[in-house]
């Protein structure tokens, strides 16, 4: 059976029950599933069909844990250039938040890190390679696994480069932990069409946007 057929949950399902997974199993990921999220994710288009992408995959249990120590260094860099200093500068009721921080302290639970890194330098390679990255979380949840999008730092980009022999002109851009949820997938919450769409000019409301 070819990846194609093995990911056969309908495009519709996939996208409308995709969420953003930050807690996960340590379930090991089957090198067949592996295969087919990553074969997925090399199909998505590129400028001038370029494909300036490297996918790097994080199974190794103490690679998984020094990653883990650097990926919470450079979450809580983050917070500090915006003036976070700590987990009681984070209010309770936000959510979001609040799951992004224990994904900081949950990372190495996850079976499967994949870091998505541009093989060159620049706007261009690093836009190029954002189309991939969504390829691979809809050929996740087609599996039943679940993942998020996040990024560094540069406090541990050198680090990072180091721990994985990246070479120096390759940049990581984002940072996809992958297994299998603890929790559900969709449906999700968003904000209603009409209320970010225009047509023909800001704030002029689509007819056909409105349920």
């Amino acid at each position: 059976m070819s990846s194609a057929e093995r990911l056969g949950m309908s495009l519709g399902e996939t996208m409308f029950s995709l969420r953003a997974i930050r807690r996960m199993k340590p379930d090991p990921i089957s090198d067949d599933d592996l295969r087919d999220i990553l074969t997925a994710t090399t199909q998505a288009p590129s400028g001038g069909n370029s494909q300036p992408w490297h996918f790097l995959v994080v199974q190794h249990d103490t690679k998984r844990a020094q990653f883990a120590e650097l990926y919470r260094e450079a979450w809580w860099a983050k917070r500090a250039d915006a003036g976070i200093k700590g987990p009681e500068d984070i209010p309770e009721s936000n959510r979001s938040a609040r799951a992004a921080m224990r994904l900081a302290d949950e990372i190495g639970i996850a079976p499967v890190i994949v870091l998505v890194c541009a093989t060159a330098r620049g706007a261009g390679a690093m836009t190029s390679v954002i189309p991939a990255t969504q390829n691979l979380l809809l050929a996740a949840r087609a599996l039943g696994i679940g993942g998020t999008i996040t990024t560094l730092h540069a406090v541990t980009d050198e680090r990072v480069h180091a721990l994985f022999d990246i070479p120096e002109s390759v940049q990581v851009v984002y940072c996809v932990p992958l297994g299998y949820p603890r929790g559900n997938f969709g449906p999700v919450s968003r904000t209603p069409l009409q209320e970010v769409t225009s047509l023909d000019r800001w704030s002029e409301v689509p007819a056909w946007s409105k349920a």
